[in-house]
């Protein structure tokens, strides 16, 4: 809590600077951004797996910096493409005293390939186009963490047939608009097994 607290201070006085977030949100900075990060945690109906957690587009630091403080022996790695948002990254992780956190300046396109054992990512891209640069970090057994507001289950209904997947969407426990898209990844089919889908699909 103490290392939250120090976020949040930080993210006030930065947000002058920056913006970081909506200025309105800063109302209810707590509900809003820390514990709708924190949530991430416990919103799966499966058990968040052990290991190194990747958080794509982490911009002001949710949730990758309060899942940091709140698991320090997991290595959390934040993903950002422009540098003031890096910058205040490191600055924040340096001031809550997190040894566990990576920061990385780079689009998700150039990144090098790597599995994680949890991929987030927070109104970061939608989930077709997420997929599409970020799959290859994902292995069956990487658990997926997407807050997706109001439009959580219309991306997943529009998905590509293309995406094998074991994905549902949850309430989010703290907007009862919002919803949170989780599971897992099973791989992606090939344009001829898509097709022939379609074709067995348009054929009932």
């Amino acid at each position: 809590m103490r290392r939250l607290a120090v976020l949040v201070d930080a993210l006030v006085e930065e947000n002058a600077r920056q913006n970081l977030v909506a200025r309105a949100s800063l109302e209810a900075v707590w509900r809003r951004h820390v514990l709708d990060s924190a949530q991430l945690l416990h919103v799966s109906r499966e058990t968040v797996p052990v290991g190194a957690w990747l958080d794509l587009g982490s911009g002001a630091g949710f949730p990758g910096l309060v899942i940091a403080a709140l698991e320090p022996e997991r290595t959390v790695t934040l993903v950002d493409s422009r540098r003031l948002r890096t910058e205040w990254l490191a600055r924040a992780a340096a001031l809550m005293g997190l040894g566990n956190v990576e920061v990385v300046l780079s689009r998700v396109e150039d990144l090098p390939a790597r599995q994680w054992q949890v991929i987030s990512a927070r109104a970061f891209a939608p989930l077709d186009r997420l997929l599409a640069i970020a799959a290859r970090f994902s292995t069956p057994e990487t658990l997926w963490l997407l807050p997706k507001g109001a439009k959580a289950q219309h991306e997943l209904e529009t998905l590509s047939a293309e995406w094998n997947h074991l994905f549902h969407v949850e309430q989010s426990l703290t907007d009862p608009a919002a919803g949170i898209i989780t599971g897992r990844l099973l791989g992606r089919e090939s344009s001829k097994a898509v097709s022939s889908k379609r074709k067995r699909g348009s054929s009932r």
